[in-house]
C-alpha cells in the first residue's frame, strides 16, 4: 500500500526546504535574542537619559544660598529636555523637600495612593523601583536627591510607565525589516547553491537510466569546479565505459561460446550419422570414429575450462603450497610441455640461474599457469619460432618471464588481454577456444601470491611476466 512515508521527493526541493525551515528556526532565535536585547538597551538608554533629566533638574533647583529652589521656567526646561531625550509625554516628576512634602509636581499631583507605596529610601543619593503586577500599568520610579555639599535638601522623583521603556517601533521595525531582508537573501542563496549542486546528481541519474535502457553515450559534462562532483561523474563515465565494454565481451561471449560448443557437436553429430547409415566403412569408417573422439575431447576440455574458472571464481578450488626447488620445476613442466608437442618446428629454452631458488608454491597451479602461456606463445608463432622461459631471482621473490618471437599483440588489444572470453581477432579467425586461459591464469597467480602481467608486446615478439612472493 502507498503510504506517505514511501513519497520520494525530488532532491531540489527536499533540501530547499529543510534548509528554508532550519533558516528560520534561526532567524526565529536570532529575532527573539535580538528583540530582548534591544528591550534591554532601549531600557538602559531610557533610564540614563531620566537620570540625565533628574540631574538637570536637581542642579537648577539650588540657589545661591544651598536652599531649595523652584525656577519658575522649570516647566519649559523639563518639557524641552523630554523631547530632546525623547523620553515621551507620559511622565510624571515631582519634586519634594528633606520633609517629603511636595514642592514641585508636573504635570500633575500623583495620587496618594502611590506616594505611600514608594520605598525607595530618602538618604539614597538615586534609586528605582518598580510598581505595579500587571503589566499594562506597571510604573518605573526613579529618585535622586538634591544636595548641597553633603546635605540632602530634597528628592526628585520621576514616575513613567514601563511599557514606555520597551516601545521603540522605528527600532522594532527596522529589526523586522533586517530580518526579513536575511531570510529571503538566505533562501535565494540556498535555493540557487542547492539547484547547482542537484544538476549534476540529477544528471547523474539521468545517465543511469540511459545505461539501464542500454545506451552508453551518456554525454556528462566534467566541466565543474567541484572536486567531488568531478570524481562522481569521471568514475560514473569510466564506469560506464566499462560496462559497455562487458555489455560487448558479454554479446561476443554469447556468440563464441554457442559458435565453439556448437561446430564440434555438429561436426560429430553428422559423422556419427555417416557412420551409421552405412556412407563410410572400413578404414574410412574408423578415421570418422577417431576425428569423433579428437572432437569429443575438444569439446570436454572446453567443458572443463568453464566448470574449472566457474569454480575458481566461487572460491571452491583450493591452492596447496609447499616448499619447491623452482630450478628443477621450471625445467621439468617445460620439458614435459614439449614432449607433448607435435610439431617440431617449434624451439623450447629453458634458463634458469645457477643457485638453487626455493619458493613455497603449488607446483599443479604452477604448471597450469606455464602450460597456458607457452600453449599461447606456440599459437602466437603458428608454424615456427623460437619460445624462452627464464627464471629470475628478486628482492621479494622470483620472476618467470614467458617469450616468444610472433607478431605480437595488437595495441589496441592489449589492456584486454586478461579479461574472462576476450579472443582477438586473430584467434577468433584461426583458433578455437573461450577466451579464459589467460584471465584463469591470472587468477591462480594472485591465488599463489603473485600476479600475472603482460610486459611486452611489439611485432618483434611478445612477454608475459609471473611474479610470485616468497612467503
Amino acid at each position: 500500500m502507498f503510504t506517505i512515508k514511501n513519497r520520494r521527493i525530488p532532491l531540489l526541493r527536499y533540501w530547499t526546504a529543510r534548509y528554508l525551515i532550519t533558516l528560520c528556526i534561526g532567524i526565529i532565535i536570532i529575532g527573539l535574542i535580538s528583540s530582548l536585547w534591544i528591550r534591554y538597551n532601549t531600557a538602559q538608554k531610557r533610564l540614563d537619559s531620566i537620570k540625565s533629566l533628574a540631574a538637570e533638574v536637581a542642579e537648577s533647583s539650588v540657589d545661591a544660598y544651598g536652599s531649595l529652589f523652584i525656577d519658575p521656567g522649570l516647566a519649559r526646561d523639563i518639557e524641552r529636555s523630554q523631547r530632546f531625550l525623547n523620553l515621551g509625554p507620559d511622565l510624571l516628576l515631582f519634586i519634594v523637600d528633606n520633609k517629603e512634602a511636595i514642592v514641585y509636581s508636573r504635570p500633575g499631583m500623583p495620587p496618594p495612593e502611590l506616594l505611600r507605596n514608594i520605598t525607595i529610601p530618602a538618604a539614597l543619593d538615586e534609586g528605582t523601583q518598580q510598581l505595579g503586577n500587571n503589566p499594562a500599568a506597571k510604573l518605573y520610579i526613579f529618585k535622586k536627591a538634591i544636595k548641597t555639599g553633603q546635605n540632602i535638601i530634597g528628592n526628585i522623583y520621576i514616575i513613567y510607565p514601563v511599557r514606555e521603556v520597551n516601545r521603540n517601533p522605528e527600532e522594532i521595525q527596522l529589526l523586522v525589516l533586517m530580518l526579513s531582508g536575511i531570510a529571503l537573501l538566505g533562501w535565494i542563496i540556498i535555493y540557487t547553491l542547492t539547484r547547482k549542486l542537484v544538476k549534476p546528481v540529477k544528471d547523474v541519474a539521468e545517465a543511469a537510466k540511459k545505461i539501464v535502457a542500454g545506451n552508453y553515450d551518456l554525454g556528462l559534462d566534467a566541466n565543474v569546479k567541484e572536486q567531488e562532483i568531478y570524481e562522481l561523474i569521471e568514475s560514473f563515465k569510466d564506469m560506464a565505459e566499462k560496462l559497455r565494454q562487458l555489455e560487448v565481451l558479454r554479446t561476443e561471449l554469447l556468440a563464441g561460446v554457442t559458435h565453439e560448443l556448437k561446430t564440434p557437436v555438429t561436426s560429430i553429430s553428422g559423422l556419427i550419422q555417416a557412420v551409421k547409415d552405412g556412407v563410410v566403412s572400413g578404414e574410412e569408417a574408423h578415421e570418422f570414429l577417431e576425428i569423433c573422439s579428437s572432437e569429443t575431447a575438444r569439446l570436454q576440455k572446453m567443458v572443463e575450462d568453464l566448470l574449472d574458472f566457474n569454480s575458481f571464481i566461487t572460491g571452491d578450488i583450493k591452492v596447496e603450497k609447499n616448499p619447491y626447488n623452482m630450478n628443477k620445476l621450471v625445467e621439468e613442466i617445460s620439458h614435459q610441455w614439449l614432449l607433448t608437442q607435435e610439431d617440431n618446428r617449434i624451439r623450447l629454452k629453458t634458463r634458469v640461474p645457477e643457485q638453487d631458488l626455493v619458493i613455497v608454491t603449488d607446483a599443479m597451479r604452477l604448471q597450469q599457469i606455464l602450460y597456458n602461456l607457452l600453449n599461447n606463445a606456440k599459437q602466437a608463432l603458428a608454424s615456427h619460432g623460437n619460445i624462452e622461459v627464464l627464471l629470475y631471482e628478486q628482492d621479494e621473490g622470483m620472476r618467470i618471464d614467458i617469450k616468444d618471437d610472433g607478431p605480437g599483440i595488437p595495441k589496441d588489444e592489449q589492456e584486454f588481454v586478461f579479461e574472462r572470453f576476450f579472443r582477438g581477432r586473430d584467434k577468433k579467425l584461426k583458433l578455437h577456444g573461450l577466451g579464459l586461459g589467460l584471465s584463469f591464469s591470472k587468477m591462480i597467480a594472485r591465488a599463489l601470491g603473485g600476479d600475472l602481467t603482460l610486459k611486452h608486446s611489439s611485432p618483434e615478439g611478445t612477454t608475459f611476466m609471473l611474479l610470485l612472493k616468497k612467503e
